[in-house]
């Protein structure tokens, strides 16, 4: 039984580690957030970091794994709303980043933060931020599909396109109404896809 305590204790110092991490890592940037400084607000000891994680990097790519899966889940509940067809599935991801970015907490797309952060394409970190952008690729294109719209691939590249854009505009203007902007753009993209003419 005590074996059982200590290691739940364990996972949820792991797990508080892993949280903090994600989120000052996200706010502030990874390189100056020092270790100490994630260590002191999530009250635990540097044996736990090395623990279970060899080293910052490790946590890095761990808080970057953990921060996807939240945006993934929150992003794929958005596009599967019960009801909607794949064309209107295609336009929900506009309304999933505008939600999104009206956050108090959004600092931008954590990939794009991370792959300028550690800018040399063959580092895990760049990598892993080169994957989450891979899958929406992925992800989209397939919507893309499933709607019947024509080359859906490259409907799929200049969808995700606007989306990466406006996902910086906003951070850096500010500006929300790019969001409606992105949104129109999509329609144009979609509808001509679709062989409607405008």
């Amino acid at each position: 039984m005590s074996g059982t305590t200590t290691d739940t204790q364990s996972t949820s110092r792991r797990d508080q580690l892993l949280e903090t991490a994600t989120e000052l890592f996200y706010r502030n940037g990874c390189h100056t957030t020092g270790i100490d400084k994630v260590l002191a607000e999530a009250g635990v000891a540097k044996m736990t970091l090395y623990k279970h994680f060899k080293s910052k990097d490790n946590l890095v790519l761990a808080a970057c794994e953990r921060f996807h899966e939240k945006v993934r889940e929150e992003f794929e509940e958005t596009v599967n709303e019960e009801g909607l067809t794949a064309r209107e599935r295609l336009e929900a991801l506009f309304d999933f980043m505008d939600r999104w970015s009206r956050r108090e907490e959004f600092w931008g797309c954590p990939s794009i933060n991370l792959a300028v952060q550690y800018p040399e394409h063959d580092h895990p970190i760049h990598q892993a931020a080169a994957e989450h952008k891979q899958f929406r690729m992925d992800y989209v294109t397939d919507l893309a599909e499933q709607a019947g719209l024509s080359n859906p691939r490259e409907t799929a590249r200049q969808l995700v396109l606007l989306i990466e854009g406006v996902t910086v505009m906003v951070q850096v203007t500010g500006d929300h109404s790019l969001v409606a902007s992105a949104r129109e753009g999509a329609r144009t993209l979609i509808a001509r896809a679709a062989g409607e003419r405008s």
